[in-house]
């Protein structure tokens, strides 16, 4: 790899992985709040008050997921623009951005926090369990893609 090409890679990694990170956590953060919180209506984000707290709490929480989203989207617009984008690095930042929210959600917020359930019911042992499987699985397959993308070529695309 030539000193142009290992100089880009150097300057454009971290931007990579930044904006998979903000567009994973904020598409995770606005599917969560669309199906679990809008149609299905299994929770809210803030479930510790009044219904109107809690709609009203939705609301700040869809607006985070957009600012996210949006950001991430800024910053992968940017590299394009720029010739730096690494879609393999870009999308392993995706799915460890999901997978974090997915854990943290699951963890924290569920459990440490008690701010909010997956859903109220009598058993609710198998929801976090397939609840925090999955953020698992997203993280390994966002490492993956990352370990993959340092060992393999380069490709800006």
């Amino acid at each position: 790899m030539n000193e142009n090409a290992q100089n880009a890679v150097s300057k454009y990694s971290k931007r990579n992985l930044l904006s998979g990170l903000l567009f994973g956590i904020g598409f995770a953060a606005f599917i969560d709040e669309v199906v679990f919180h809008q149609i299905l209506r299994w929770h809210h984000f803030y479930d510790k008050s009044t219904t109107e707290i809690g709609l009203i709490s939705d609301g700040l929480f869809h607006a985070f997921s957009w600012f996210a989203t949006i950001g991430g989207l800024f910053l992968f617009a940017d590299l394009r623009r720029r010739n730096g984008l690494w879609l393999q690095k870009w999308w392993g930042g995706v799915f460890l951005g999901t997978g974090f929210f997915q854990l943290y959600d699951g963890t924290i917020q569920h459990k440490l926090m008690r701010v909010h359930q997956i859903r109220y019911v009598e058993n609710i042992f198998i929801y976090d369990v397939i609840w925090n499987l999955i953020a698992i699985l997203l993280l390994l397959i966002g490492f993956m893609l990352i370990v993959r993308a340092r060992k393999g070529e380069v490709g800006f695309k």
